[in-house]
């Protein structure tokens, strides 16, 4: 069949703001609604009556690609195709139709011959211009100005897509439903893997980086109310914000390739955050002073890293037993309390200012300068193998600190810091930011665990970010940027947008610093508002919780396995071989507990439960430690004054709290915890679950017994 001669030079710059010159990509994906999809769209193009065609279907599905599609599929190939908006047409279709005084002449519609005419939105057209493209579409007439005008003849194919069903103008088209992305999540992980593939050699990437499975999962957890849009929107953030790790003079230098991309530049919106009060916005002055870098220099460098020496100092060349060091006294009468009492307050706080990070990163610093860079954090989900890897060392820790007396012995309390700061100096060597601070560190684990129950939160508004910030500074660093300061960028390596929960957050105050559109808000929440029935969070971190349980069997093993053969006297006197064995055991109970529990809750009931149980055990861990708190920390003076003038020691001033009171502080501390782990089971695992009274009971065994365990002799 001859085809129609094109447009003329005039007609076609007349249509060249509308012409749509190809299909921006086909159907992807090997789901059935994919592989109907991709059938219904060849259907159309075979069409040998060139019927008119509907397409319809929720915003961001790009109908306006499955019309070109079928057209750049059909015979009529070679023919112009022009898109139009329905919603800004007006009631005469002037803009297609042209005016009643020029008949026509001139019009868009002649001027397109006999290409095809695609309506986008026709559900959005005045009800007039709506009948007329019926018209058009059954007939191929049209006419201008209305009645008064005279008849054309319309020899193209008319196309029209639409955001909802609309009865009138189905019945006149072949139809063609797109199916929404939340019901094609099989097809997911090949459109993203596409869609890399197509943007990576435009970023300078000579092969398209890896997408992690885990990634894939995460993105298919969420519904992508904004379609196919919001997933490109989503994937181009993503790049954007991975491109600097190649784009690095040292990247450009050795022709480093990006061989995965980092799992937490993918960010989907968060759920709907309510209860929320912005600190900043209530003391503005508070911002500048937590932006402050000369603030957190100061802290970090000029106090903390030489106090930490100081310390360390007072441990190796100070008495050896707790009740004549100080040093030992503030360390686990003083530190070990206030850092869980801090947790439902500032969350991960402790982690900004750590004696073991600073020294790392001043040991990277140092590296730098000697030449020495740090590599890339290894892509993909370190979680997988770091999470158990940090639950076995706080093991090994706590059985070291029970076996060999460390809250009693001043130079292995001190080997111990020295032993966690040698981590944290060894993984900043080797790889850039704080990345043993993030997988590795046993403290930096149990702080990001209870930072869940923090009232404090330091997030970002992905509106502001998605919409106004192309530099991601905040995660990534780089130079001042308007009101934002240099930075090196999240030591953590998290978007604070990306953040679903305080595991990853330091409140380091970086991104504050970074960011030039003060998207970064600190707020007030309500208490555990992170732990959801949708938590975010590494399976292994369930094996960090039952060994920070076992701190308490383990702590008071007498009660439960002292009256057993062969048990020692204690954990610190006899053959070594019987108290590894016994401590290990003691250690051990919580695991076991849970194993046992396995039969009657299916796995992802019982890792909510956990979650929901870590306020009581939060409680519980607080009145382990308040004992030695509430008795010792009061006469730090005279403890520490007491080797050099035992006169002198005895006047100074001291505190201790009786065992009544004390006792009665641990009841508080686990009722407290009780109270908030029974409001958490109603959430994790919904009023009306069946789990939520044998849950409930559990709790109230776990408390009894805990209350029990923690007595004072």
């Amino acid at each position: 069949m001859a085809q129609a001669p094109l447009p003329s030079a005039e007609s076609f710059q007349r249509l060249a703001p509308h012409l749509v010159v190809r299909a921006r990509r086909g159907i992807v994906g090997t789901s059935r609604y994919a592989t109907r999809l991709r059938e219904a769209v060849r259907q159309a193009s075979e069409d040998g009556a060139a019927q008119p065609v509907l397409i319809s279907g929720e915003p961001g599905l790009e109908k306006d690609n499955l019309a070109a599609l079928i057209h750049f599929g059909s015979p009529g190939r070679r023919q112009l195709m022009v898109r139009l908006d329905g919603a800004l047409l007006r009631e005469d279709g002037a803009e297609l139709f042209g005016s009643a005084s020029s008949d026509g002449a001139g019009s868009l519609l002649e001027s397109l011959g006999s290409g095809a005419l695609l309506i986008n939105k026709i559900d959005q057209v005045p009800a007039p211009l709506q009948q007329a493209l019926l018209t058009l579409a059954d007939t191929g007439q049209w006419r201008a100005g209305g009645p008064g005008g005279s008849w054309h003849q319309f020899p193209g194919r008319v196309y029209f897509t639409s955001e909802v069903a609309v009865p009138a103008v189905d019945r006149h088209c072949l139809s063609i439903r797109v199916p929404p992305l939340r019901v094609r999540r099989q097809d997911l992980g090949e459109w993203v893997r596409y869609s890399v593939r197509m943007r990576s050699r435009p970023l300078g990437w000579r092969q398209p980086p890896q997408v992690p499975e885990s990634v894939i999962k995460r993105l298919q957890s969420y519904d992508f109310p904004g379609n196919l849009q919001e997933l490109e929107e989503l994937l181009n953030r993503a790049l954007q914000q991975a491109r600097p790790a190649t784009a690095s003079p040292s990247a450009k230098a050795t022709g480093a390739e990006l061989a995965q991309l980092p799992e937490e530049v993918f960010w989907t919106p968060v759920r709907q955050q309510r209860f929320r009060f912005d600190l900043w916005r209530w003391k503005p002055g508070l911002r500048d002073w937590l932006r402050n870098p000369r603030v957190w220099t100061v802290v970090l460098f000029g106090l903390v890293s030489w106090l930490f020496v100081l310390v360390n100092l007072w441990l190796w060349l100070g008495p050896q037993d707790r009740a004549h060091n100080g040093g030992l006294t503030l360390f686990w009468a003083w530190w070990w309390p206030l850092i869980l009492l801090s947790y439902p307050l500032v969350g991960r706080l402790w982690c900004a200012v750590c004696p073991f990070m600073v020294w790392g990163e001043i040991s990277q610093r140092l590296a730098r300068l000697l030449g020495w860079t740090p590599a890339e954090w290894p892509r993909g989900s370190s979680d997988d193998w770091a999470a158990p890897l940090l639950a076995s060392g706080f093991a090994a820790i706590l059985l070291w600190e029970a076996v060999w007396d460390l809250e009693n012995t001043a130079w292995l309390s001190s080997c111990l810091l020295l032993l966690i700061t040698a981590g944290a100096v060894i993984g900043s060597l080797r790889f850039e930011k704080r990345f043993w601070c993030r997988y590795l560190c046993p403290v930096g684990g149990m702080n990001g665990l209870f930072a869940k129950l923090s009232i404090l939160e330091l997030r970002a508004q992905v509106g502001t970010c998605s919409g106004s910030c192309s530099t991601y500074a905040c995660f990534k660093g780089g130079p001042a940027h308007g009101e934002g300061l240099a930075t090196a960028g999240c030591p953590l390596g998290t978007h604070p947008a990306h953040l679903s929960n305080n595991r990853n957050c330091v409140l380091c105050m970086s991104c504050a610093q970074a960011c030039p559109h003060r998207s970064v808000q600190l707020s007030l929440r309500p208490p555990a508002a992170d732990l959801q029935r949708d938590l975010d969070a590494p399976a292994a971190e369930a094996g960090l919780f039952l060994v920070l349980a076992g701190d308490l069997t383990l702590h008071h093993w007498q009660r439960l396995l002292g009256s057993l053969p062969l048990a020692p006297a204690s954990l610190g006197e006899g053959p070594l071989l019987a108290r590894l064995a016994f401590g290990a055991l003691a250690l051990a109970l919580p695991s076991l507990g849970f194993l046992l529990m396995r039969p009657w809750f299916s796995p992802q009931r019982l890792r909510r439960i956990l979650y929901a149980l870590l306020p009581l055990l939060w409680g519980l861990l607080l009145a382990r430690y308040l004992p030695m708190g509430m008795a010792e920390a009061g006469t730090v003076l005279q403890v520490s004054f007491a080797p050099l003038n035992g006169a002198f020691a005895a006047q100074m001033p001291s505190w201790q709290a009786d065992g009544h009171v004390i006792g009665f502080c641990q009841s508080v501390a686990v009722g407290v915890g009780l109270a908030g782990a029974l409001v958490l089971l109603r959430r994790m695992l919904r009023a009306g679950s069946s789990a939520l009274p044998a849950a409930s009971l559990l709790a109230l065994a776990l408390a009894a017994g805990g209350r029990w365990l923690v007595a004072l002799p």
